[in-house]
């Protein structure tokens, strides 16, 4: 007896991808495939709000994301540690997590039911906050983590170690700890490298340097780095992928290492990574 397969739809509520959510869902169900479909509640720049916790079901074949990078993190969060392929159909207005576009998303859905298609994995980084000796949060990314002061705060006093040994205080308005997928999201603006998502390593990037001389750092995935605060922070808050975050106290910690559960997301043959990233970064050669 054959097993009924499911796939996800995971949908921003947006018409336009309600909408297509709509059909394809239906195109789906005439296949006889089952759907689990669940709709992201916040849009992409909400960045406050913390996601309710829910899990993806077991067994599903993959999902397919409708919207925008938001939308594909919040996606994430759902499959958890599931062993489950993503791929991004891109609704939104940045789309370096969208495999593809809209008006591809019926043939490449053909491709990918007959599991003609390759997947990538993509590191994730796992984050814990530490308060008097207990851990206060546990947080995985696929982008980053992120160190941010208050608007009207002074210059954060970043202490950062890497495997147990100082590296250096950033004088900064803040921290990105990234992994390479997230080197085209915060980190590219804070004036970080693009990293291949297949390279091995974690970015720390400050932002806005009091010293010009700190500069962005890559380092094995194999480390783990602990940033602490100088008495001279305040008004701090950490944030994991945009998606939950959590205000930081002066003798907090937050070690971060690599997790071990990454994230496979569906690659297409004929697609390349570098036609997207010249395409979005607007290279030479490239074409949206």
């Amino acid at each position: 007896m054959t097993t009924k397969k499911r796939i996800g739809v995971f949908v921003k509520i947006d018409a336009k991808a309600l909408d297509r959510a709509d059909k394809f869902q239906a195109w789906l169900e005439q296949k006889g495939i089952e759907v689990v479909r669940k709709e992201n509640r916040y849009s992409d720049d909400d960045h406050a709000s913390l996601l309710s916790v829910f899990k993806a079901p077991e067994n599903l074949f993959c999902v397919f994301v409708l919207g925008g990078d938001g939308t594909f993190l919040s996606a994430v969060r759902w499959v958890g540690d599931q062993d489950i392929p993503v791929i991004g159909v891109k609704f939104g207005e940045v789309g370096f997590l969208a495999e593809i576009t809209d008006e591809y998303l019926f043939p490449v859905a053909e491709e990918v039911i007959a599991g003609r298609f390759k997947a990538l994995s993509r590191m994730r980084l796992k984050a814990k906050v530490v308060r008097d000796d207990e851990t206060a949060a546990v947080e995985t990314v696929l982008n980053d983590i992120v160190i941010n002061k208050g608007a009207l705060a002074r210059l954060a006093h970043i202490e950062t170690y890497v495997d147990g040994h100082y590296l250096t205080t950033f004088r900064a308005d803040g921290l990105i700890i990234s992994t390479p997928t997230g080197s085209t999201a915060y980190t590219l603006a804070a004036g970080g490298p693009v990293v291949h998502p297949a390279v091995p390593g974690i970015i720390i990037t400050p932002i806005c340097p009091f010293t010009l001389t700190n500069r962005p750092l890559i380092v094995p995935d194999t480390v783990t780095i602990t940033a602490a605060f100088a008495g001279k922070s305040s008004d701090l808050m950490v944030t994991f992928d945009g998606q939950a975050g959590m205000q930081v106290q002066e003798n907090d910690q937050i070690v971060v290492e690599k997790g071990t559960h990454p994230i496979r997301t569906i690659m297409m043959p004929g697609l390349h990574y570098f036609d997207v990233l010249k395409a979005k970064l607007s290279w030479s050669g490239g074409r949206v």
